[in-house]
């Protein structure tokens, strides 16, 4: 691996982590640790984090988690036309599943107005965002805090869909290798996830085309786990037919 494409998997694992050791970077990228200690260097000169004994943390994170604001922004119009389908698709008196993540609040904030939905969720912001709201009940794993994400990770969290039946989740991702499947930054969220799946009767992945083709570190498991992707209309043609032949269905937001 190029020492630009490792920095890149280190600043995406931290984005998601808030912080990481170095030797735990090092496992998962099966380096050594002066490697990482170098990588590390480098992006805090580029002004990404700030390296402490062992390890290093992301810069931005305590102003985010101040301002209840994500990370990840980019293809923002995207995420908004993703987030309004799926609410579409939320029906008066069903229970649903909101992911944590930016394309789990673009669902959150399309759902605002509507009455009589329960909500589970694993989000502060997206709790927060809704909770507010009279016609939403609004329940929330426990967990580990993710500062990045602002949401709540590890067996806790898992455990708290344990019994619950929701007809709907609306499950996020990292990345979305055709080969292996749904992958992800992070080893604390594949426990929540598949909780997530077991207690949904329909799971809808939510995610903008660019995550097609990518991969991360930790593999939840093919796409077989999921009955509909909501995507945009940037989805390459051949993508869409290897994804719809293993049985998921492609619904575009436009």
């Amino acid at each position: 691996m190029l020492g630009e494409d490792r920095r890149r998997r280190i600043l995406e694992w931290m984005r998601e982590e808030g912080s990481a050791r170095v030797s735990v970077l090092a496992r998962a990228l099966a380096v050594s640790e002066v490697t990482v200690r170098q990588d590390l260097e480098k992006l805090e000169t580029d002004g990404h984090v700030v390296r402490v004994h062992g390890g290093a943390y992301l810069k931005s994170v305590p102003q985010q988690v101040r301002a209840m604001t994500l990370f990840h922004e980019e293809n923002s119009e995207a995420k908004e036309k993703i987030g309004a389908k799926a609410a579409s698709m939320v029906h008066d008196g069903e229970t649903i599943i909101l992911d944590s993540g930016s394309t789990g609040t673009a669902v959150a904030a399309a759902l605002l107005g509507r009455s009589d939905v329960t909500v589970i969720t694993n989000a502060l912001n997206i709790a927060l965002m809704l909770g507010a709201e009279p016609g939403f009940d609004v329940h929330v794993t426990g967990g580990q805090f993710k500062a990045p994400t602002l949401s709540l990770s590890g067996d806790r969290a898992a455990g708290f869909f344990q019994g619950l039946y929701a007809q709907k989740l609306f499950l996020a991702t990292a990345a979305i290798d055709l080969t292996n499947g749904l992958t992800y930054p992070a080893l604390g969220d594949i426990p929540v996830k598949r909780a997530m799946i077991d207690s949904a009767e329909e799971v809808y992945l939510v995610a903008d085309s660019t995550k097609i083709g990518q991969r991360s570190f930790c593999v939840l498991g093919g796409l077989e786990n999921v009955d509909a992707m909501i995507t945009d209309s940037g989805i390459r043609a051949e993508d869409r037919k290897r994804i719809e032949a293993v049985g998921v269905e492609i619904i575009i937001a436009d």
